[in-house]
């Protein structure tokens, strides 16, 4: 969503599965130029399934965001928060010892999915958010 003098506005992305990283966020940057200017056509806010919403960059960590509808889905992003915890807890890094179990600290980001439950049931949204972990615990599987 992108705030605008006369409120937010929630621009769409289309087939991002097609699309690599870059050309998703060169197209965010220029819808959300865009929607500030009041240039957005219709079908560039209307119809999409799916939506983001990163308050991490305004230092919220963690939030519930609203579905807007008709969309299905919403991440709530917050930004990560440097927080001491059991290293093997967050991910399968290798240790440097079999006694090596010592606390170590990691940023740690918060995702929350709010979901229509009509269109998307708790064990469909309980999938998305064990791939997205894994895709951000190791973000190299994505260019595979």
């Amino acid at each position: 969503a992108v705030a605008t003098p006369t409120g937010l506005i929630t621009p769409i992305v289309p087939t991002t599965d097609a699309l690599g990283l870059s050309d998703i966020s060169a197209k965010v940057k220029d819808l959300a130029t865009r929607a500030r200017d009041g240039k957005l056509a219709p079908e560039e806010y209307q119809g999409g399934t799916f939506c983001i919403s990163n308050l991490g960059m305004f230092g919220i960590t963690e939030f519930s965001a609203v579905i807007n509808p008709p969309q299905a889905a919403i991440l709530a992003v917050g930004g990560g928060v440097r927080t001491i915890v059991p290293t093997e807890w967050i991910d399968d890094e290798e240790k440097n010892g079999e006694n090596d179990r010592r606390p170590g600290i990691k940023t740690i980001m918060t995702a929350r999915l709010s979901a229509d439950r009509r269109v998307v049931d708790e064990p469909t949204a309980a999938l998305f958010l064990s791939a997205l972990n894994k895709y951000l615990a190791k973000p190299e599987l994505l260019v595979l």
